[in-house]
């Protein structure tokens, strides 16, 4: 939001400029809005600044900005950053309720697992811009096979678990965007690498209804529940200094 601009001006801009309509026409609509994401008062909100409002209703104008010209896909790029776990709660709720009524469809982008457990259908793990690993959500949480995923998992505390367990984290770091990988690009940092992980991109192949997979080396239901390969008698992983040459 723009600091200097009073909400209202905010929310009109959006629609007068991809609509044909009058001011007063464009500040009723805004009220609409801005009651229909939860702000009381919305008339006596029109003059306030964002300053003046809380992170949560803020996300809020946000979202009516969004939803203003009734769009057919919402993109929300970390919708809750900043925000306490209860006005999380409330924002991710108000955006399946308002898309429902209004058939938009959602495509959530977010780092937290339990957001994305809660509130989607299917999921897309993405690694150094590619697609490693795409199934419903259920599937997905249910049967990760990709060594990404699965270290993903595993890296959030869970209430099922010994609370004095380590979490497992992914060691090393993401690779230089400015360069083009070689092979996949995950290999520096995969515990199930194969030789020809280094040479080959792995292709996005179906491994079960509606479950696709980029993996020269998935894991097993049993690998992914621990966290780590089990298996005996694949490929030696390269020597520390390789990888850092490799990578």
């Amino acid at each position: 939001l723009n600091p200097v601009l009073t909400i209202g001006e905010q929310v009109v801009e959006t629609i007068t400029a991809h609509q044909k309509v009058s001011a007063d026409r464009a500040r009723a609509r805004t009220c609409e809005l801005l009651e229909l994401v939860g702000i009381p008062q919305p008339r006596e909100q029109l003059r306030r600044y964002p300053h003046q409002f809380s992170g949560g209703m803020r996300q809020r104008v946000m979202i009516a900005i969004a939803l203003a010209l009734q769009p057919k896909l919402l993109i929300a790029d970390e919708p809750t950053t900043a925000l306490d776990v209860t006005v999380q709660a409330q924002i991710l709720e108000l955006m399946q309720e308002l898309t429902a009524e209004s058939g938009t469809a959602v495509l959530l982008i977010s780092h937290d697992l339990g957001v994305v457990a809660r509130t989607t259908q299917h999921v897309a793990v993405m690694y150094a811009g590619f697609v490693v690993e795409s199934a419903s959500t259920p599937e997905l949480f249910a049967h990760p096979r990709h060594p990404y995923t699965v270290g993903l998992l595993h890296s959030i505390p869970r209430l099922d678990t010994d609370p004095d367990d380590e979490l497992t984290a992914i060691e090393g770091a993401p690779p230089d965007q400015q360069r083009e990988p070689v092979g996949c690009p995950f290999a520096p940092r995969c515990r199930w690498r194969l030789d020809v992980c280094w040479r080959e991109m792995p292709p996005l192949l179906p491994v079960a209804a509606g479950h696709v997979l980029a993996c020269h080396n998935p894991a097993t239901d049993e690998e992914a529940l621990d966290g780590q390969p089990l298996r005996v008698g694949f490929a030696r992983a390269p020597e520390p200094a390789e990888d850092i040459e490799r990578a």
